[in-house]
């Protein structure tokens, strides 16, 4: 029971926390077109447009966040055998 609260208590920081650094470099990275977006204000419509994000992004974010929070245990919690 002690590793399985230890591997989910991991698993929920290491994604908390890879969501944090994805975000981090999105916005770091994230180049803003301020003259087209002027360009444009005056004729905007009604209709919203929603643009998808890539699907596999978080997907991959829990799969190196699971990996580690696997392997978690083992480096914080010592065997009891001994």
């Amino acid at each position: 029971m002690k590793k399985f609260i230890v591997f989910s208590i991991s698993f929920l920081v290491l994604f908390g926390a890879f969501q944090v650094i994805s975000g981090y470099f999105m916005t770091l990275f994230y180049t803003s077109d301020v003259p087209s977006a002027w360009g444009q204000s005056g004729s905007l419509s009604s209709s919203v447009i929603i643009k998808e994000s890539p699907s596999f992004s978080p997907f991959l974010l829990a799969f190196f966040a699971a990996t580690i929070a696997y392997f978690a245990p083992k480096i914080f919690i010592k065997n009891s055998s001994n």
